[in-house]
This record gives structure tokens, C-alpha cells and sequence, in this order.
């Protein structure tokens, strides 16, 4: 039981590190708040080394520690939102076992930006929101694919130190 608190430490530790990167790259492209997803990397490895209960503790621990160090209260709301439905989609994707882990992540990054416009419709009060869905969705098919690939190649790895 202290090796698999220390390895998920570890792993919280690693997506946290992973936002704070995030936080310092500039993304200047038309949607406000769009980010690359890095710290989903470590969500995703997590889903598959231990499972959907732990995928779940550590992303929600993720999003309101980095939230309250890097963040605001705002941007947890919509982290959270996305986290909601994106960790829900990659858990059923990988229980029915649809797609590969590039798969389930794609799945991850393309829902977790439904909810966050879902959530910011819902906010602002329009649907106008919604303007920027086809660049959301094209970003969380790229972004999704690029961690898929990296958790996929590191799983390996990370399998034989903890086992």
C-alpha cells in the first residue's frame, strides 16, 4: 500500500510539474484558454497502471492544487468541468476497451473541451461560445494524439519500476 501512495505521489507530483510548464507557454492562438493538455499525460498513465478510481483522485487533486498555486477559481471551474467528462469518456473507452491508449486519449482531450465550452455557455449565457468548437476540437484531436503517444511509450517503461 506505501509503494502505490508514493507511486501515485509521484505521479500527482508529475502532472502537477506538468501544469506549471503548461502555465509558462504561451499559446497565442484565436481561443481564449486554450492549452497543449500536458498534464493529462500523467492522467492517462495512471488510468492505465492503476485504474479508474486513482485516474480520477489524482486528476481532481491535480486541478485544485494547481488551480490554487498557478490558477484561479475560475479556472479550476472549467478544469474541473472538463476533467468531469473527460475522465468519464476515458474510463468508458477504456473499460469497453474501444480504442488504444492514443485512442482513449484523444476521446479525453476532445471531451474535456465539450465541457469546458458547455461550461462557459452555460456562464456567459450564449451560445455564441460555441463559435470556437471546431478549433477546440481539432486541438484536443492533435493534443490528444501527441500525450496518447508519449503515455504510450512511457507506460512501458514505468511498469517495470512499479511492479
Amino acid at each position: 500500500m506505501k509503494i502505490k501512495t508514493s507511486q501515485l505521489g509521484l505521479l500527482l507530483c508529475t502532472s502537477l510539474i506538468l501544469s506549471y510548464i503548461e502555465s509558462q507557454i504561451p499559446f497565442p492562438f484565436a481561443v481564449p484558454g486554450m492549452k497543449l493538455g500536458l498534464p493529462n499525460m500523467a492522467i492517462v498513465m495512471v488510468l492505465y497502471l492503476f485504474g479508474w478510481k486513482e485516474a480520477l483522485l489524482i486528476n481532481a487533486s491535480r486541478i485544485l492544487l494547481s488551480g490554487f498555486m498557478f490558477g484561479s477559481l475560475f479556472g479550476i471551474l472549467f478544469s474541473l468541468s472538463g476533467a468531469l467528462i473527460s475522465g468519464f469518456i476515458m474510463i468508458l473507452v477504456k473499460h469497453f476497451d474501444l480504442f488504444s491508449i492514443k485512442g482513449t486519449s484523444i476521446c479525453g482531450g476532445v471531451s474535456h473541451n465539450v465541457g469546458q465550452l458547455l461550461v462557459a455557455a452555460f456562464i456567459v449565457k450564449t451560445s455564441g461560445i460555441m463559435y470556437y468548437t471546431p478549433a477546440l476540437m481539432i486541438a484536443g484531436l492533435i493534443t490528444g494524439l501527441l500525450i496518447g503517444i508519449i503515455a504510450e511509450a512511457v507506460i512501458p517503461v514505468v511498469k517495470k519500476t512499479i511492479r
